[in-house]
């Protein structure tokens, strides 16, 4: 389905009812690989899960208007407040999708109950590893997959082809090019974000490290942070049990707090 958000036609889907959970995929994919790695932990928390597709990827195009992250933040808030009707949601974002979930945090903290990051992508990444393989033989799979998964296995070049590699069809890359001279987000004078956070990295993330997400502890009052041994960027596909009770853990919390 479609919802207007300014200029841009977002496409989405959602499964459930009750309170809303945005759930932001990273760059070069689209919702299916989001929708493939959370909905094992969100499906069972009456929660009304919605999986957008993020402007140049998947289904939702990239207008010229469009020509930097804020631009792309602009989109996602007025979607939020379209697709939720304004109502309190919970933000959840993997690497690119992190990036905004947090942002869009900043932005309208009394609308956000809970906010998870997956690997953020950030500003001022650093001690970012070389990338190796933890288990496999290193020879399945294209040289993507390769590049992404530090599990390397039948069952992980599986969810690859199924969850990731469709999506590569779909990339405006000339819209991505575009947006991403100005990919920085603007600064945004607002306190600390005070809501339930969970804070998930893997330990051997070769694209954006895991000390940058670490850092973030002290910005939030009430993170959790894991950094997760034996996972890389595709973290969600590689430890989807602990990763479940992670988010298990922070459902629990924000419906405490909420």
């Amino acid at each position: 389905m479609e919802i207007r958000a300014g200029q841009v036609a977002v496409h989405h889907v959602e499964h459930g009812t009750g309170r809303p959970v945005l759930v932001l995929h990273g760059a070069g994919v689209d919702h299916r690989e989001a929708e493939a790695c959370f909905e094992p932990a969100l499906s069972a928390a009456g929660l009304r899960r919605i999986y957008p597709d993020l402007p140049g990827m998947g289904r939702t195009t990239a207008p010229a208007t469009l020509c930097s992250a804020d631009d792309v933040l602009d989109t996602l808030l007025d979607f939020a407040d379209e697709v939720t009707g304004g109502t309190s949601h919970l933000l959840v974002g993997h690497s690119a999708g992190a990036y905004y979930a947090q942002a869009m945090a900043a932005r309208r903290p009394a609308q956000v109950a809970g906010l998870a990051l997956v690997c953020p992508l950030l500003p001022g990444l650093r001690d970012i590893p070389e990338h190796r393989v933890a288990a496999g033989s290193g020879e399945l799979g294209d040289d993507d997959f390769r590049s992404y998964f530090v599990i390397q296995t039948a069952e992980m070049l599986d969810r690859y082809e199924r969850y990731v590699a469709p999506a590569a069809a779909l990339v405006d890359e000339a819209a991505l090019e575009r947006m991403g001279e100005r990919w920085a987000l603007t600064p945004h004078d607002s306190p600390a974000y005070e809501g339930p956070t969970l804070l998930v990295a893997g330990r051997l993330d070769s694209t954006v490290g895991y000390a940058a997400a670490a850092d973030l502890v002290r910005e939030y009052p009430h993170a959790s942070l894991a950094v997760l041994d034996d996972a890389g960027h595709a973290l969600p596909h590689e430890q989807p049990d602990l990763l479940r009770a992670l988010l298990a853990e922070w459902l629990a919390r924000v419906e405490r707090t909420n």
